[in-house]
């Protein structure tokens, strides 16, 4: 397929780098990649969570965060969902190609997780996690997965839903998440061959 095949000079890749007086960012997205991924937060369970992303999705993604995780992890956490998705959108060009839409619907053990995108260039989020979750994964606050959901759609200019369905184990609710979301992104970003050379909108841009 032509996004395996691309030259180099037409690989959707992009670095960005972030500092603030809370967190410093540098981190590398290839859409085209095969999943390889080098992350450190500072955070392990949201290492796991961004590996796992980038592994379903076939993106390659190197992230180092240093961030003030003292105070807790939401700084690095949010900080990492603006990065991210302004490095999508970067690579994304002027998404010529891309197929647009993914829906995935990801079951994990008794959990179910359905999300939903559009690379529309409106960001919007609408999350809803099901039933309660316990407070913590680790040193996760599994709040900041709304979070960091709403950086990264908002910044990546996507419209993006994620609902879990059900689910009693929260580890499973959060990782089904990051997998769906990583295998919705691949579908949306993906070229499709019919319309290579051509922006998905009536309206000419994305």
């Amino acid at each position: 397929m032509e996004n395996r095949n691309m030259t180099a000079d037409r690989r959707r890749s992009s670095n960005v780098i972030r500092e603030t007086r809370e967190t410093r960012i540098d981190l590398t997205i290839d859409l085209d990649g095969a999943g390889r991924t080098d992350i450190s937060t500072g955070i392990g369970f949201f290492d796991h969570m961004l590996n796992l992303f980038g592994a379903h999705g076939r993106f390659d993604l190197v992230l180092s965060c240093t961030g003030d995780t003292e105070v807790d992890g939401h700084h690095s956490v949010e900080d990492v969902g603006i990065a991210l998705g302004q490095a999508v959108q970067k690579a994304l060009r002027d998404k010529r190609g891309i197929r647009r839409y993914g829906t995935f619907f990801l079951p994990m053990d008794e959990a179910l997780v359905m999300v939903s995108l559009d690379v529309s260039g409106r960001p919007f989020l609408v999350y809803d996690g099901g039933d309660a979750m316990a407070p913590m994964i680790g040193q996760y606050d599994t709040e900041l997965t709304e979070e960091f959901l709403r950086a990264f759609a908002f910044n990546a200019g996507i419209t993006l839903h994620v609902r879990v369905m059900y689910g009693t184990n929260s580890h499973h609710k959060v990782e089904a998440i990051f997998k769906a979301l990583g295998r919705a992104l691949h579908a949306a970003v993906e070229i499709d061959p019919e319309t290579a050379d051509e922006i998905p909108s009536t309206k000419g841009i994305l």
